[in-house]
């Protein structure tokens, strides 16, 4: 492929991604006053007694609470969301945990679903795994790809932009090959961990409770993953979730069943928000 295609094709598929999807601060930077955390003896947010509620409730409030945050992102005005976007996408650009970590899984934002942007990110990623840039650490990235109507998601390596087809939704995603016709390495196949998984979500509190949209293609993954890294002795990936500033609610709101996955971390336009153990150590 010469340059010039290359150049056009990778300006066209961050032109679809931007169509179908979208001064560093440490952990003391903070969330709007609902989602400051309860500082508990370990120096960790502090979980409310009752967290898990029959299956039945859960669903009942979550569907409430799906509606209220698409409603309040429908009304989000372009100009705030593209400020949020770019705010977003600095901190983790800047942040020492992105910037150390060797492999990551990362979301392919839909602006039709008025996800977090993270083309900015992703282009990071590729620009710096092409070729070395100075000191930045070469990374390796996966990204989803959805393979059926049973939660069944698989995070596939990539390389490049062209890497990424729209499927039937207009949604990028990695074909299954690469363009020798091999197949793409996936990371639950992957013999090294990953550090950093970026997700997206409807919703999050200060406990680190996510709000997905009801498929559970994230929670069934982070939980494969969970399992595997515990098998093959690997630390655990940071869980970091992005979020527009009316996607964080107050406590309580989000109920957590047993399938449900907590996040570790929180980026929204206010900064960096570590909430597990883990994050506050490493971020």
């Amino acid at each position: 492929m010469s340059g010039d295609r290359g150049g056009v094709l990778s300006r066209a598929a961050f032109s679809l991604m931007t169509h179908c999807h979208h001064h560093h601060l440490t952990h003391r930077a903070f969330l709007p006053s609902i989602a400051v955390p309860i500082r508990g003896a370990a120096g960790f947010a502090t979980p409310p007694a009752a967290v898990v509620m029959s299956d039945t409730a859960a669903m009942q409030q979550k569907r409430a609470l799906r509606s209220r945050i698409r409603k309040a992102l429908k009304d989000f005005s372009p100009a705030q969301r593209t400020q949020e976007d770019v705010e977003i996408q600095n901190f983790v650009l800047n942040s020492s945990w992105f910037k150390s970590c060797k492999g990551l899984c990362a979301y392919i934002s839909c602006k039709s679903l008025r996800e977090v942007d993270t083309s900015r990110i992703i282009a990071d990623v590729l620009k710096n795994s092409a070729a070395e840039h100075g000191l930045q650490v070469m990374k390796k990235l996966y990204v989803p790809r959805v393979e059926d109507k049973n939660s069944h998601m698989r995070m596939l390596r990539i390389s490049t932009i062209e890497d990424l087809v729209a499927n039937s939704m207009n949604i990028l995603e990695p074909s299954p090959v690469d363009s020798d016709q091999n197949e793409r390495e996936d990371v639950l196949l992957a013999s090294q961990p990953v550090d950093l998984l970026l997700l997206p979500g409807l919703a999050f509190d200060r406990h680190g409770r996510r709000l997905g949209r009801g498929g559970g293609y994230y929670d069934v993954f982070l939980r494969k993953y969970e399992e595997l890294a515990n098998q093959q002795n690997w630390k655990q990936p940071l869980r970091v979730a992005l979020a527009y500033s009316m996607q964080i609610v107050e406590d309580e709101s989000i109920p957590m069943t047993e399938t449900d996955v907590p996040v570790d971390a929180l980026v929204s336009s206010n900064g960096v928000f570590p909430i597990s153990p883990a994050a506050l150590e490493r971020m």
